[in-house]
C-alpha cells in the first residue's frame, strides 16, 4: 500500500494512476488521515436485455396452485 498526501497526488497523479493500474493499493491522505483509495475501474455487468428468454421458458398456468399436502402441514390436518 502507497500512502501518499494531498499535495503530491495532485503534482503526480498520472504516476499514481500508473502505480494503481498495475495492481498497487494507492490511498491519498490529507495530514496524515487516509481520505480516498484509488483502483482501477471496473466495468459493471452488462445490461440486461429484456424479453430475452421470451417462447425459451414455459411457465404453466398452476405453477402458483396451492399443493394439498403442503396446506395440510401448514394447517395441522396432516401428520408427519
Amino acid at each position: 500500500m502507497k500512502m501518499i498526501n494531498m499535495y503530491l497526488a495532485k503534482t503526480q497523479l498520472s504516476k499514481l494512476v500508473d502505480i494503481a493500474l498495475s495492481g498497487e493499493e494507492v490511498v491519498i491522505a490529507k495530514s496524515g488521515n487516509p481520505l480516498v483509495t484509488l483502483v482501477p475501474y471496473k466495468p459493471t455487468a452488462k445490461n440486461r436485455v429484456p424479453g430475452k428468454f421470451v417462447g425459451k421458458i414455459v411457465i404453466p398456468d398452476d405453477f402458483d396452485a396451492p399443493i394439498k399436502e403442503i396446506e395440510d402441514l401448514f394447517y395441522g390436518e396432516a401428520e408427519l
